[in-house]
């Protein structure tokens, strides 16, 4: 929910100090179940390798180009040629070291280990032009995009509104932010029932037993805040398939090695040479559109990794060296004892 937890408006889900907080403690702590793990990662390259010093040749002069030459030279190898410069160096720097890896032995051939799958996630969830500390959000609008890595294309969608119960008339700030109707919601089901649905939908994929998926989301609080607090407030226990998710954003920074002010949804897209597609604050749209950035990154040669979990109910970061584990297989969410 664009409004919420990725912009500064009065709706904001969390205060800067709040938010501050929260990457802290991604920063501070990590999933138990990775640490213990971290060990049997696969090993790295040897970087005595000549093909090493190839490449950090070819890194030091795509650092020395402008950005025209760089544009240039992504048009020369049929690359992208959107983007800012950052984007630009990096996916020319990409592109040299899958060429050079790509018959040396030094490569680690972990390919197969990677996700055949990735589903982006952006809930919606009720809100007030000024959200009150205590306010507890409820998901009005549950949607996926399901990204297909082998093609690098969006292939199917899910979406469902979701009727509130704590909150059941929609404040005219939220209305007007998500262009979610009362009559919408009126009419939509209970959040357990959608969650049902979604787990149906996922199930019929085949995600997770015959192919290895994982979550994708645009920051922590769709998982750890909105899902969390929405299984609370429904009674049902938190789904054991949505504790580990990648958060695009740290993705995103970490790969185009760019500050956090810079992996805002809209800003993402302007920086790789996209526009919004769609209408804002709308779940799917942005899901879509979020979609959009995460298959742009894995053409630049970004592995999109788990980066965030849920562990005994705290927001945690996962170690970019834990091995790349796929969701468990979903299951139909159970209430609570």
């Amino acid at each position: 929910m664009e409004s919420q937890k990725k912009t500064s408006q009065p709706a904001n889900k969390t205060s800067k100090s709040e938010e501050d907080e929260e990457e802290q403690c991604c920063a501070n702590t990590s999933c138990e179940k990775s640490e213990k793990q971290e060990p049997s990662s696969p090993k790295q390259g040897d970087f005595s390798d000549p093909v090493y010093k190839e490449i950090a040749v070819a890194n030091g002069a795509i650092n020395r180009m402008s950005r025209d030459e760089l544009r240039a030279k992504c048009a020369e190898l049929k690359l992208d040629t959107r983007g800012v410069k950052d984007v630009l160096r990096k996916r020319l720097k990409s592109y040299y070291k899958k060429q050079k890896l790509m018959h040396s032995p030094a490569a680690n051939g972990n390919s197969d280990e990677y996700f055949d799958y990735i589903c982006v996630v952006d809930f919606e969830a009720t809100c007030e032009e000024n959200n009150p500390p205590d306010y507890l959000h409820e998901i009005i609008e549950f949607p996926m995009v399901l990204i297909d890595t082998h093609t690098l294309e969006i292939v199917d969608s899910f979406q469902e509104y979701v009727k509130p119960v704590l909150n059941p008339q929609l404040s005219e700030f939220c209305v007007q932010l998500t262009g979610i109707t009362q009559k919408m919601v009126d009419e939509a089901n209970t959040f357990h029932q959608v969650l049902k649905r979604a787990v149906s939908w996922l199930q019929k994929k085949e995600l997770g037993t015959k192919y290895k998926y994982t979550f994708l989301t645009d920051g922590s609080w769709d998982m750890g805040k909105f899902l969390q607090t929405q299984c609370k407030l429904s009674s049902i226990r938190y789904p054991q398939f949505a504790r580990k998710w990648i958060n695009i954003r740290k993705s995103y920074g970490n790969f185009y090695k760019v500050p956090r002010t810079q992996t805002k949804l809209i800003c993402m897209l302007e920086n790789l040479g996209m526009q919004y597609d769609g209408r804002p604050h709308c779940g799917l749209d942005d899901s879509r559109n979020i979609a959009r950035i995460a298959i742009h990154m894995l053409k630049d040669g970004c592995q999109l990794r788990v980066n965030e979990c849920l562990n005994s109910g705290q927001l945690r970061n996962v170690p970019n060296s834990a091995p790349i584990e796929g969701a468990p297989a979903p299951q139909t969410p159970k209430k609570r004892d």
